[in-house]
């Protein structure tokens, strides 16, 4: 079962969505698609001269969050593997579908639309990464599930709590499974790689990020819309540690 493209979601509060609209898109230096579904909830971030890769979803209850989307050319195929490696069934929409991971993380079986041309590099970082969090009874089943799903060869992230998932190269997007010190539900967030975080951070913070916690060599943030992200210290064009080995807490 192969992976052709994936998308990363932003998932905001409907009421908000309006703020994370006009966050992401400075961003990402990217525009809006044309709002879908009943309450105009989905909308695509479009970059110029390459295939969109992120999107923003309205959500009617919670804070949000973030979800990805695996594009295929076989969604009934990839839909029944999810399912043997113990994914439950959501939503069965029939050209593709909601599922929820072992540990209870949302994503999607999406078709494939010919993607193929990833969004470049944008005032010195690139939305790169989805990050799942997940609790630690359910860390070792979670990190096999994903691997298992996608099949991307699992390596060892830069610290022991994090597995990095590296897509093909050509795909958008990477998973960071991170082990989390507390028993909570599963979640995840979107990271951006950035090759000078103090400047991404001034740029987003002008845009109305407003910090949340710091690290080594990583930033957390809150968007305008109340959902958190981080800034994290790899090479916005491989997705790597920088060139001088730093370890850094972004896999």
């Amino acid at each position: 079962m192969t992976i052709r493209w994936t998308y990363a979601f932003a998932d905001r509060p409907l009421a908000r969505l309006a703020d994370a609209c006009a966050f992401w898109t400075a961003v990402t230096g990217t525009r809006l698609s044309a709002f879908r579904g009943e309450d105009g909830e989905f909308v695509t971030l479009l970059p110029e001269g390459a295939d969109p890769s992120g999107k923003l979803q309205g959500v009617a209850e919670g804070n949000g969050g973030a979800h990805v989307d695996l594009c295929t050319d076989d969604v009934p195929g990839l839909t029944a593997l999810a399912r043997r490696l113990g994914a439950a069934l959501v939503a069965d929409h029939g050209d593709w579908a909601v599922l929820r991971s072992p540990a209870g993380q949302l994503f999607c079986a999406v078709p494939w639309d010919g993607e193929t041309v990833r969004p470049p590099v944008v005032s010195g970082s690139r939305l790169d990464q989805v990050c799942l969090d997940i609790p630690p009874s359910r860390y070792a089943a979670e990190s096999a599930f994903w691997a298992g799903l996608t099949g991307w060869e699992p390596r060892a992230g830069s610290r022991p709590e994090f597995t990095v998932l590296p897509p093909p190269a050509g795909l958008p997007f990477r998973l960071l499974l991170q082990r989390l010190d507390e028993e909570r539900p599963a979640s995840a967030h979107l990271d951006l790689a950035c090759a000078d975080i103090a400047a991404v951070r001034a740029r987003h913070e002008e845009l109305g990020a407003v910090p949340v916690s710091e690290g080594a060599h990583w930033t957390v943030l809150r968007d305008p819309a109340g959902g958190t992200y981080c800034l994290t210290g790899r090479d916005p064009e491989t997705g790597g540690l920088p060139a001088d080995g730093r370890r850094t807490a972004a896999g």
